[in-house]
This record gives C-alpha cells, structure tokens and sequence, in this order.
C-alpha cells in the first residue's frame, strides 16, 4: 500500500510538510508506503477550461508543461493522498488550488478515477483559516467519490514560523491520530 502526499507550501522544509511527516510516521509504523511530492515551489497552472479533460475521458490534463500530469499518475496510482496546505489570506495556496482544480476534474472526467482512494487534508495556520483551507481541500475528495478519514480534530496545526507547528500539542496529536486512522482504513479496505 502506498500514500501520496502533495505539499503546497512554497517552503519545502516548513511547516505544512512537518505536520505531513507526523502523518507519514504512523503510516510507516503499519508498513505502508510514503512518496512526499514537493508542488508549492513549483509554477502550477490553474484550469484554463478548456475542457479536453472531457473530451479525452483519459484522466489527464492538455495542459502539459508543468508536474500536474506527474501529480495525476502518482494519485492514480497510490492507496491514499494527502494534500498539504498552509492557510494564505483565508485560503489555499496558488498551487494547491491549481492542483485541486485540474485534478478533480481531469479525476471526473476520467471516470471517477480518485474513487474509494483514502484522502485526508493537512492545514497549517498562522492563527485563522485553517477549517476554511479543510473544507477546501476535502471538497476534491467528496466530489471524486473519495474515502475521508477523520481524526480527534479538524486537521490543522498553528505555527508562522518554520518549526512553530511542532509546539502545538493538540495539532501534533490531530496529525498523529489521523495516520493512526487513515492507516487503519487502509488496511480494512484491503482486507
């Protein structure tokens, strides 16, 4: 079994992929599988609504010159995905929303292709937004037919500064328990 997580913070080491690495660790301890893909410092297009996706059913995106297709195989191909996102002005960031856009649709378009698959949102805040940034990240999951595993907590730690997350406790137990679930479900539906 494997799970792939997208980290949408521009900071490759920051928070966002700390609270993903407190995921991965209960993942790992149960003998699963873990890939950490770097998009936040990459140049994400968003959806020019071409609608090919459409038209070619295949699962893919026309648009071709950036790591969205690559994003799409590993999805495809894993057990369970995770998208990591720190709250910017209330929201996702550019490239999470880029990635979440192309892939629900190109998944749609595909034939439900995220369907059944284990997928969890990470938020990380400075001190507000973080539900709003859950609720947006999970919608790619509902409206792809995707399982949601649930913890003690929305999924979401507090920290601005790089290193600050790990000093929220409660977070840090959320993240934690949400492995433990998630790797649970994981095994069930593999049973």
């Amino acid at each position: 079994m494997k799970v792939v997580a997208f980290n949408g913070s521009p900071r490759e080491k920051g928070n966002t992929s700390i609270a993903i690495q407190i995921v991965f660790a209960e993942l790992e301890k149960e003998g699963i599988e873990t890939e950490l893909v770097q998009i936040g410092s990459n140049n994400i297009r968003g959806c020019n609504a071409c609608s090919k996706c459409k038209k070619t059913a295949d699962g893919f995106c026309a648009i071709n010159d950036d790591i969205v297709n690559e994003c799409l195989k590993k999805m495809y191909a894993s057990d369970g995905i995770i998208i990591g996102s720190p709250v910017y002005f209330g929201s996702v960031t550019t490239e999470t929303k880029a990635l979440i856009d192309r892939s629900g649709l190109c998944a749609r378009a595909g034939g439900y292709l995220l369907k059944r698959k284990v997928c969890a949102a990470v938020v990380v805040a400075r001190r507000q937004g973080a539900v709003s940034v859950f609720n947006q990240i999970n919608n790619l999951f509902i409206l792809n037919q995707a399982i949601i595993p649930c913890s003690i907590y929305w999924n979401m730690g507090i920290g601005k500064n790089i290193g600050e997350v790990e000093n929220d406790e409660e977070g840090m137990k959320t993240f934690k328990v949400l492995g433990e679930n998630m790797a649970w479900l994981l095994k069930k539906l593999k049973a």
